[in-house]
């Protein structure tokens, strides 16, 4: 190998090294991170777990939990799936709606509501460490 060819050689190495660094540190986040992601995803499921028993979700006094304590039942784990109340299959948030406005009598709501990501995400937590298997009845 020549001089220059060892010089290209050693360049090109070393623009590969930084591009696969940068890459790298870009998915990277610090422990603070962490504990602020952490802490704002419990400040939702506690949201979650509130919303879960309250009966102004719905018009007739019934809450989630009347049927559902501590989320029992839901498997969040196994949407999306074929769903008989929906007649087709659906995701997590079609389902709790079919509940908002069935048993609850209540409004629906839309999948970015705030309400709706709480309701998810405190059924998702009761359920931590289930293995994922979407379309399991």
């Amino acid at each position: 190998m020549t001089t220059r060819n060892h010089r290209n050689w050693i360049s090109l190495l070393a623009l590969c090294t930084v591009l696969v660094l940068r890459t790298t540190a870009a998915d990277e986040f610090t422990p603070d991170d962490v504990t602020r992601w952490q802490a704002q995803f419990q400040s939702v499921v506690e949201t979650g777990r509130a919303l879960w028993s309250d009966a102004k979700l719905g018009a007739n006094g019934v809450t989630c939990a009347r049927c559902h304590p501590n989320a029992a039942n839901t498997h969040p784990e196994t949407y999306p799936k074929f769903q008989k109340q929906l007649g087709r299959v659906g995701p997590l948030w079609e389902m709790i709606n079919w509940c908002l406005r069935n048993p609850l009598e209540g409004k629906a709501l839309s999948a970015d509501d705030p309400k709706m990501i709480a309701l998810q995400a405190y059924v998702t937590y009761e359920r931590r460490g289930v293995a994922l298997d979407p379309g399991k009845h």
